[in-house]
């Protein structure tokens, strides 16, 4: 009796220790626990088994890259036929680096376009001849900002908005900011022209003041000098044209008079002013 339960125990534990995945250990023949058949029984795969290697993970497997993007190209900001304050600019900083020599004149030509042909090929871009946004910040970090008289070293600037003191009358409204000459009657523009002044040393006066004396072919008794179309307003200060001005712009300097560059204009304006219309000269 005795024996018959003993045997049941034993078959008993077997059989919980096979299903909670244990290792049975029977005794041998001498009474010694016999070692287990296997030590994982239950288990998928041993927790010793070395991970699969695949294809991408050998040491010796080819190197795997991202497919190649290349960068979007430059934006332009400017091109041939463009207008503007900025075309104004860029060829006054191409001319700082000495890539332009003419203007600026605010319309991008062709002088324009191999200019910055230049400038671009000097420095490995690609020679478009067009100003992107790489050329453009290229060319930023070689210049400076550009000032007033470098973007309109012959003239062309817009005028300022005129004296109070222009707006009623017949007047020629000369601003020295600006360096524009308008002729004015009733508070209209009907042309404006630019103008340049004398130097520190013979300084253009300022104030208000009437024509007195108009002299078509006039010659300075002072300096010799031709003074065509001129309007006599202070003294021996006129408006009057002057091939300095219309050669070298604002390089020179008038003795005080106030100098127009373009003869066609002040031919007009000869024609128009009369003698008593006011002169009006500000900063």
């Amino acid at each position: 009796m005795r024996m018959r339960r003993s045997i049941a125990v034993l078959a008993g534990t077997a059989a919980l220790m096979t299903v909670c995945g244990c290792s049975v250990r029977t005794p041998g023949a001498d009474g010694a626990a016999r070692p287990p058949a296997s030590a994982d029984v239950g288990r998928t795969a041993s927790a010793s088994a070395p991970a699969r290697t695949t294809t991408d993970d050998r040491p010796d497997a080819p190197a795997t890259r991202a497919p190649a993007t290349s960068a979007p190209p430059a934006a332009v900001l400017w091109s041939r036929g463009d207008q503007g304050r900025d075309v104004r600019e860029l060829q006054a900083r191409l001319r700082q680096v000495a890539w332009l020599f003419e203007g600026p004149t605010g319309t991008y030509g062709e002088r324009t376009e191999q200019a910055v042909k230049g400038f671009q090929g000097k420095r490995g871009l690609p020679t478009t001849g067009r100003t992107d946004t790489v050329t453009w910040q290229r060319l930023l970090g070689m210049t400076h900002e550009p000032g007033q008289w470098e973007l309109y070293p012959m003239g062309g600037q817009p005028a300022a908005a005129p004296d109070p003191r222009c707006l009623s009358g017949r007047v020629l409204c000369i601003d020295k900011t600006t360096r524009t000459l308008r002729w004015m009657v009733d508070g209209r523009t009907l042309t404006t022209v630019s103008v340049r002044f004398g130097s520190q040393y013979t300084p253009t006066r300022e104030g208000v003041f009437h024509v007195y004396w108009k002299s078509r072919d006039h010659v300075s008794t002072l300096y010799h000098s031709p003074m065509p179309y001129a309007m006599f307003f202070s003294g021996g200060q006129a408006v009057h044209y002057s091939a300095d001005f219309a050669a070298r712009g604002y390089a020179g300097a008038s003795h005080g008079c106030v100098n127009v560059r373009d003869r066609t204009a002040i031919a007009s304006l000869f024609a128009q002013v009369r003698n008593g219309d006011k002169v009006v000269v500000s900063w």
